[in-house]
């Protein structure tokens, strides 16, 4: 009998990976083509008029919304992805991301699975998604594309104290790996990296890549009355379900990326059998202890 493909180890199978969150569809794209740590090369010359003319629709579109709803040290850095017109080269990037942070991005096909995504992220290097959007999915895509990772991600690789949280959380979940624990950390990514709101003195403002990458969440997460803003807490999150598919039902505020950064110093090995044994929570529950926004 073949064995079974070890769809969570960090070496490519050659297939779509499985992942986690609740949703229907299978991954996409061409993991056939992807070397053993899942990387690619982005074949910049393979995307058509119609690619960028796209990604360019979609940057102009989230760049208008971003005053007033986005965190500033996002509006702040987001220039760097370059001119709008095209989607960008990942090496020239990567130069401009080199000298700031000391990051690059790397292509790969789509989803990845979390091992061979925490190394990427512990060697300080950013996986993209090479293939855009269709058309049709133009106000919502399920998965992660190239505008998603690149104008959702990238410019808060250019903060310094952002980066230093990215590679944290890469080697953390190394470890995660170890001890079983990759689900309740993914869970932290997701509700943060993915879909994180921060307290501002102006207000509430997004900074997760999820949010700030799509025009209908944008303002649903900060503007909405129908989700509940609950104050970051570290095992509260690593125990709540999410949704891949649909606008968030809860999302979870910082006071600052300094908080973040200091959430992923401690030993989360304890912190793991604790949440283990407190169960899980569905992604619209309420506790008594949340603290609302």
């Amino acid at each position: 009998m073949n064995a079974q493909p070890d769809f969570h180890s960090g070496i490519n199978q050659g297939v779509a990976p499985v992942t986690y969150g609740q949703g229907d569809r299978p991954p996409r794209g061409d993991y056939a083509q992807a070397k053993a740590d899942y990387t690619c090369d982005q074949q910049w010359e393979r995307y058509s008029a119609a690619d960028h003319d796209l990604y360019r629709r979609l940057y102009e579109r989230q760049a208008a919304q971003l005053p007033g709803l986005a965190c500033e040290e996002f509006i702040a850095a987001v220039a760097h992805l370059g001119a709008p017109d095209r989607i960008p080269r990942f090496d020239q990037l990567s130069e401009r991301l080199q000298r700031t942070t000391g990051w690059e991005v790397v292509a790969v096909p789509g989803l990845i699975p979390e091992e061979a995504f925490f190394a990427l992220l512990a060697q300080r290097r950013f996986p993209v998604t090479g293939w855009i959007r269709k058309p049709e999915e133009f106000d919502y895509v399920v998965e992660p594309d190239v505008f998603h990772d690149l104008f959702g991600h990238v410019p808060l690789l250019f903060n310094p104290m952002f980066a230093d949280y990215m590679q944290a959380y890469g080697a953390g979940g190394l470890k995660a790996s170890r001890l079983e624990a990759c689900e309740s950390l993914a869970r932290l990514y997701w509700y943060t990296v993915e879909f994180g709101l921060i307290a501002t003195p102006a207000g509430l403002r997004a900074y997760g890549a999820g949010i700030l990458s799509s025009a209908g969440e944008l303002r649903h997460s900060v503007t909405r009355g129908e989700p509940q803003r609950i104050g970051f807490d570290l095992e509260r999150i690593m125990r709540t379900r999410y949704r891949i598919d649909s606008y968030q039902s809860t999302y979870f505020v910082i006071d600052s990326f300094s908080q973040l950064f200091d959430a992923t110093a401690p030993d989360f090995t304890p912190i793991y059998r604790r949440v283990a044994t407190a169960g899980e929570l569905d992604a619209d529950q309420r506790l008594p202890t949340d603290r609302m926004f």
